[in-house]
């Protein structure tokens, strides 16, 4: 997909200088930040997703509580 975008010129060219020092060009730098984003939404959504199966799947730990010694058990 391509995507237009608007910027001021100087903003453009220091951001291409930036990309090129980092041996990128401006259009793989953009690219790689909307993944890296969309990305981080994904994960977002999966986190609050499994937070709220936890919430509901009325499990009950009946007083147990985390017992540091029994978890390190070999």
């Amino acid at each position: 997909m391509n995507i237009t975008l608007s910027v001021d010129e100087q903003v453009a060219q220091r951001a291409r200088e930036a990309a090129q020092k980092m041996g990128k060009s401006l259009n793989q730098v953009v690219r790689d930040y909307l993944e890296q984003l969309a990305g981080v939404a994904l994960r977002g959504q999966q986190w609050s997703q499994f937070e709220e199966r936890c919430l509901n799947s009325g499990a009950k730990l009946d007083g147990w509580k985390f017992d540091r010694d029994e978890a390190n058990e070999r």
